[in-house]
């Protein structure tokens, strides 16, 4: 079995790279579709796109054909000093993809720079329209909105923004849509316009004048794993920001790009978003990228006050956007959208009988081919395991020794509540999803009877 602590047999030579933790992992060989070798020659099915960012899956020969031809021609032209074509054109192709007319975009690198770009603009647009007291940015809590220090102020999550609160201006936060936890006589539409108004409290509490945008993730990411809220939250929400005047950003770094079935998770509420973030699909593990998109309305008087202050060294990077571009067409002539709605469908369908086995399993939850699954105490009550059952983890390293990738994030501030996400890239087929679920199942069970939880027919 592969150990997950400490050095692997298969890479034990030093290492002078370090990341989040001493955990060491083998040397990865190849990739191909939706699979991944090591050098040793060990297969792992890719469960998660990587962080839910390889949408296309990897090795596609028309991406890298198009990266090779750009590579012929020039790999870098800085912005200041030129205009590219693959900028151009992806930038056109992106702005015919979004909502409301978000016709204007701006490249960055990834996801954190992308949230950082929304959330400049929204404060350039305000001191440009004469409303210098607008400054407080609403999130959610819990949230994850990148690990840059402006992303980090807006993410709803202690574990990852408490070591930085003295240089951090942490912003104004209300509670995520989690309506599944709860339990009283509302339904469930009912909670989405509860947990909906929770915003307008927020700013009338913090004064209309000084707030200048709310940002949210459609459909949860990190932080909250395929959090979906009821149907009743989204409209609300836009009518709670018309009434005062505030931007609404959708974070869509990791629902965006086809992943939920919609170009945008936010598409399947017709959200009306005044600008998005985007990133990990866009560039699909080919090439570092994202964007932020908004509209013309909120571009020109940031322009027209002097330009607006930002900027990164390889934005519009003329490699990452043919690469971008490629990846989009791949997208419309694999039709991953359409393949992520019904795929989706039978992963939802496989996990939910997962949770017929296992009683722990509370909620299955998720649009397209981004879904989660979290363990509890009591699916009665919604009671959550103790922080110190370490199921998620579990099941992450036994998935992974027996070639399976999914991914964990605890969705009660970092701390507690386990989820395991399950994100394949949009190119899985009906078989391949059985044996995720298949091979993840066998993690559950074996960590079931290592942590005495009971199954349903006791095996």
């Amino acid at each position: 079995m592969l150990k997950t602590t400490g050095e692997t047999a298969a890479n034990t030579r030093p290492s002078h790279l370090f990341y989040v933790t001493r955990l060491r992992r083998p040397l990865v060989d190849r990739a191909e579709g939706i699979y991944l070798w090591t050098q040793d020659g060990r297969r792992f099915i890719d469960g998660s796109s990587g962080p839910v960012a390889v949408n296309l899956g990897y090795g596609n020969r028309h991406v890298l054909d198009a990266m090779k031809r750009q590579m012929e021609k020039t790999t870098f032209a800085y912005r200041l000093h030129f205009e590219n074509e693959p900028a151009e054109d992806l930038a056109r192709d992106l702005a015919g993809r979004m909502p409301g007319g978000l016709d204007r975009i701006f490249f960055v690198s990834g996801g954190s720079e992308a949230v950082e770009a929304c959330i400049k603009l929204a404060r350039q647009w305000a001191v440009a329209t004469g409303q210098p007291k607008r400054w407080k940015v609403i999130g959610r809590m819990p949230s994850y909105h990148g690990g840059t220090y402006g992303a980090l102020s807006v993410t709803g999550d202690g574990l990852l923004t408490d070591s930085f609160a003295d240089q951090i201006r942490m912003m104004p936060s209300i509670p995520a849509p989690t309506a599944y936890r709860d339990r009283d006589n509302l339904s469930l539409e009912q909670r989405g316009l509860k947990y909906a108004d929770m915003l307008e409290e927020k700013i009338l509490a913090e004064g209309p004048e000084s707030v200048v945008a709310f940002i949210m993730e459609p459909i949860g990411g990190a932080a909250t794993n395929a959090l979906v809220a009821p149907d009743s939250y989204y409209p609300r929400i836009r009518e709670i920001c018309d009434r005062h005047g505030i931007l609404l950003i959708h974070d869509e770094v990791m629902s965006g790009v086809a992943r939920t079935g919609k170009f945008l998770g936010g598409d399947h509420w017709n959200c009306r978003p005044d600008i998005v973030s985007l990133s990990k699909g866009i560039g699909s593990g080919y090439a570092a990228l994202g964007a932020m998109a908004a509209p013309e309305r909120i571009v020109r008087p940031v322009l027209d006050m002097g330009g607006f202050q930002h900027g990164h060294t390889y934005a519009g990077n003329p490699l990452a956007c043919a690469a971008g571009l490629a990846v989009m067409q791949e997208i419309d002539r694999l039709k991953l959208t359409e393949n992520a709605t019904e795929r989706g469908k039978d992963l939802l369908c496989a996990l939910r009988d997962l949770a017929g086995r296992f009683p722990f399993i509370g909620d299955v939850r998720g649009k397209g081919l981004m879904t989660a699954i979290e363990f509890v105490a009591d699916p009665a009550t919604m009671a959550l395991l103790p922080a110190s059952v370490k199921i998620g983890q579990r099941v992450l390293d036994l998935a992974y020794e027996r070639g399976l990738i999914v991914y964990f994030r605890r969705v009660k501030g970092g701390v507690q509540g386990d989820c395991v996400m399950v994100a394949p890239p949009l190119i899985v087929t009906r078989e391949q999803i059985g044996e995720i679920v298949s091979i993840l199942g066998e993690a559950i069970a074996i960590a079931a009877r290592e942590l005495q939880l009971p199954v349903n027919g006791g095996g």
